[in-house]
Parts: C-alpha cells; structure tokens; sequence
C-alpha cells in the first residue's frame, strides 16, 4: 500500500513591506530632514537628558557607557520653527481600534504642551493608529479637553477614534516627505 500526502490548501499570507523597519519618530525625522534640506522649516528631535555615571574604557578608543540615568523627564519629542511660528509635538502609537489612551502621555508633557500653548507657540500630537495605518495631527486644545476631564470622577481615559476622525487632522503618508505634517499645519493651525 502506498501513502499519498494528503493535498491541502496553503494559506498565502501578503506581507505590506512600506513600513518595514520604519517607526512613527523616525518618518517623522525623515520629514524634518526633508524640509530643512528644501528650507520648509527647522524641526528637530530633542535627545533625552542623560547622567552618566559610569564608563568602561576596553581600549583608549573604546569608550563605553556602563551606566546611566535620565536626569529630569524629557518634555516632547520634536520641535523648532515654521514660517517663524514655534512648534512644539510629541508622537504617540497605539494599537488600538478604538481610541488611543490618554495613559500614552505624561502630566510634564501635558504641562509643556499648556506653557507653548500659552506662549502661541503651535503645539500638538502626531498619533499613529497602526490598526488603520493611519496618522492625525491633533490639536493641543483637544487634547487639552479630554486630559482635564478625564481626572474628573467618572472622565473617560482615552481619546476615541471618532473624535480623531472628526477634530484631529489624517495626514498623509508618502514618499517625500514621508509624513507631510506642515502641510496639515499650515492649512489647519496658523
């Protein structure tokens, strides 16, 4: 008796490639190397205050950090100057469907994005749904909204989907630049 495989249906999985080793922060550097290189504006990523306490040094021309710790909480992410209007953002991610968790930003951050705010700067968020592949500028003062309810007794804990859709502003995602977010700013904030 001879047995034959059983024939069965193979399952072809389709990989999107687009994004493939790409984050929300580094398109977005992308993009701010974009715009400073055709002189659109100058927007950079703030590095994080670091203390270092301890080097190792293998070899003269080796030195390396052993140890170290973030000396004060970072504020946002990016920022810098726009047909002379000060901006200031942070980028936020969130897998999920429905609403992105306020949980995702920080009392400092809310606190500096208020002080720019205050000062006229153009302050907001840049928010990835990865669900949807989708990314939305929203403004500081929505996001403003829902962080002062949400400490409230019974204040919602997240940004739903449907406000982003309705009060937050899709921006679009393409070559150069990769996520072309002033082009939303400038039509929208100023």
């Amino acid at each position: 008796m001879i047995n034959y495989p059983i024939k069965r249906k193979v399952q072809v999985k389709t990989t999107n490639y687009a994004n493939l080793g790409m984050t929300l922060e580094s398109d977005i550097e992308a993009s701010n190397t974009y715009y400073l290189n055709h002189g659109i504006a100058v927007i950079h990523k703030k590095p994080t205050p670091v203390q270092v306490v301890s080097v190792s040094y293998p070899a003269r021309n080796k030195a390396k950090i052993t140890e170290a710790y973030y000396k004060t909480p970072s504020t946002t992410d990016f920022n810098g100057v726009f047909k002379g209007y000060y901006i200031d953002f942070d980028a936020k991610e969130t897998n999920s469907k429905t609403s992105m968790p306020l949980k995702n930003v920080h009392p400092h951050q809310i606190d500096h994005l208020k002080s720019v705010a205050k000062q006229q700067g153009i302050s907001f968020l840049i928010v990835h749904f990865k669900a949807y592949n989708e990314y939305y500028l929203l403004p500081a003062n929505v996001l403003f909204e829902y962080w002062d309810t949400s400490h409230e007794e019974k204040g919602r804990k997240s940004i739903p989907y449907e406000t982003f859709q309705s009060r937050a502003f899709l921006i679009p995602f393409g070559y150069q630049p990769r996520l072309d977010y002033l082009k939303v700013v400038e039509r929208t904030l100023l």
